[in-house]
């Protein structure tokens, strides 16, 4: 199966013109829509995206912000966001609080780069009780590490995909 699905960073080079982009994005057949909620230390990012969330931090853009700016955008769109998110900043406010506010704003995937396998177990109750679906990030071969790991190969078996 192939999709289209286009990433871009909340916040840059505004709030205004993201949303903008996301309607774009939404008329111009995107499958799905990746929203990149700007960080500072964005480890699993290159540097396009490194400097789009540096920039998007300089203007003042956060987690709440970018809340509005889904409540308001994401009722005039016809396909799904998800959003992409590091781990840090999900654990500061809660995740259960995190996964109830994306889903109450109408968010129906997230992707975290930087979270350990091991600690996966709690995103992904919390994202299942909220009806978000949980992409995670596997680095290298994948056939290899689920050879070597069982743990992983555990943790992925129910999920509809993996990036």
């Amino acid at each position: 199966m192939v999709a289209l699905i286009p990433y871009i960073t909340a916040g840059d080079p505004d709030l205004p013109t993201t949303a903008e982009a996301l309607k774009v994005l939404d008329c111009c057949g995107s499958d799905i829509i990746e929203l990149g909620l700007p960080y500072s230390d964005p480890l699993a990012d290159g540097p396009v995206i490194q400097a789009a969330a540096t920039r998007s931090l300089a203007r003042g853009t956060n987690f709440d912000a970018v809340i509005s700016m889904l409540r308001e955008v994401l009722p005039q769109l016809s396909g799904p966001v998800s959003l992409f998110s590091y781990y840090n900043p999900i654990l500061k406010g809660g995740i259960g609080k995190f996964m109830t506010i994306i889903k109450d704003v109408g968010v129906q995937g997230l992707v975290v780069p930087d979270v350990p396998l091991e600690e996966t177990g709690i995103l992904r109750m919390e994202s299942s009780k909220n009806n978000i679906e949980l992409g995670e990030l596997r680095w290298g071969d994948w056939y290899s590490h689920q050879r070597q790991c069982p743990s992983l190969n555990s943790a992925t078996r129910h999920q509809a995909g993996n990036i």
